[in-house]
């Protein structure tokens, strides 16, 4: 259905800046691409939300005529094709949250990019656009705006789909290309709402391929991450990053920056990776992963088991975790974890682990049902363990 206009609002550009750095580029932060609100005014640039049900008067789209491209280079022609082939497809995501200060709740905005999926409504973006917003509305290209609901979404991959009411007629879908035989070098093209500019088009190369990038959400790793030089700024997460034949290649979502503009190195989610997830999120509602169904943290040589879940695949192997003890002296009574017994895992399927995220990513290679095989090392003594994973 159709959503009341939001208020017309003056933000500040906001920036969630993640604690890692990629690569020894010492000071340049990691930046999400999404705009948040601020109640202060800064000194920097101030952009006016836009009333976001208040469909715009857009002119009816025509395509790109032979004529119009007659004289250009064949690269001008390349990249007109592709935007006029996709522009439509890119939406404008505006959200609402409301958070506590220290008197009250306040409203406060965001906003960024999606793309449309297929012609039932549902539309893909960041997971952190879109965060714990409680309402969002989406802009199509026509300037017709709808309120859209959450059908899922996955903080690890930072992707999220969401649903609007739409004439069927008026969503373009995005088409998926294969980001498996993507080449370094290789032309992309993003299209975008760099601050609040609609369906802006940058041109670059892909400089780089299976980079990590840690999501904000869940301090995990995100794996097979894409490089580019193309322009991206605030706004333009969530966007489509396309090849030259006008394929979805990725999606934006963050920049490594010094000023928290765009320097040149952007990320994006590759395409496989978000059809794999958004596949799971139609079906369940969520993302199945596998689990071992326990808890641990980092120690010298490996990782601790903290606890075991009763039951579950860890409990069944026999792996035991820090006990809970009731010790009496004198009058008084108090409990102590003892760690003396528990198990640390020092390697999985023949592979090292040193941090919780390299357990998880060896973890969610597997299947729910399947086996794995863990190298634990309990009072000094090593053993091969095999466990069969739950369901996350």
């Amino acid at each position: 259905m159709r959503g009341k206009p939001f208020q017309e609002r003056y933000v500040g550009i906001g920036l969630l800046v993640l604690g890692s750095i990629l690569g020894g580029a010492a000071g340049a932060g990691l930046m999400l691409l999404s705009w948040g609100s601020g109640r202060s005014v800064s000194n920097g640039p101030i952009l006016q939300t836009l009333p976001m049900t208040q469909a715009r008067q857009m002119e009816p789209w025509q395509p790109v005529t032979n004529d119009q491209l007659d004289g250009l280079s064949p690269e001008e022609q390349a990249n007109i094709r592709v935007y006029d082939q996709v522009n439509r497809s890119v939406v404008n995501i505006q959200t609402i949250t409301f958070v506590r200060d220290f008197f009250n709740v306040v409203p406060e905005a965001g906003a960024g990019s999606g793309w449309v999926l297929d012609q039932q409504g549902h539309i893909v973006t960041n997971h952190h656009v879109i965060g714990e917003s409680q309402r969002i509305e989406v802009t199509l290209a026509n300037g017709e705006s709808y309120r859209a609901t959450v059908v899922g979404q996955d903080p690890p991959n930072d992707i999220a789909v969401i649903k609007i009411d739409a004439p069927p007629q008026d969503l373009f879908p995005v088409p998926f290309g294969d980001s498996s035989t993507l080449l370094v070098g290789q032309k992309v093209l993003a299209i975008g709402n760099p601050f609040g500019l609609e369906r802006t088009l940058t041109v670059g190369v892909l400089s780089s391929l299976n980079r990590m990038l840690r999501s904000p959400e869940t301090g995990r790793m995100i794996k097979s991450v894409i490089q580019i030089d193309a322009a991206l700024n605030r706004g333009n997460s969530g966007g489509p990053l396309l090849d030259s034949r006008g394929q979805l290649i990725g999606m934006n979502t963050a920049i490594l920056s010094r000023s928290g503009e765009n320097a040149g190195i952007g990320f994006a989610v590759p395409a496989n990776t978000i059809r794999r997830v958004v596949d799971q999120i139609l079906q369940f509602g969520k993302v199945i992963r596998a689990s071992a169904s326990l808890a641990v943290t980092p120690v010298q040589g490996g990782l601790q088991v903290i606890q075991v879940e009763p039951g579950g695949a860890a409990d069944r192997a026999g792996l035991k975790g820090w006990e809970r003890k009731v010790i009496r002296a004198d009058f008084t009574i108090y409990q102590v974890l003892d760690k003396s017994d528990a198990d640390t895992i020092v390697a999985v399927e023949g592979n090292r682990v040193g941090t919780e995220d390299d357990f998880l990513s060896a973890i969610e290679e597997k299947q729910p049902g399947q086996n794995i095989e863990f190298e634990v090392v309990r009072n000094g003594q090593s053993r091969t363990v095999t466990l069969t994973l739950d369901s996350d």
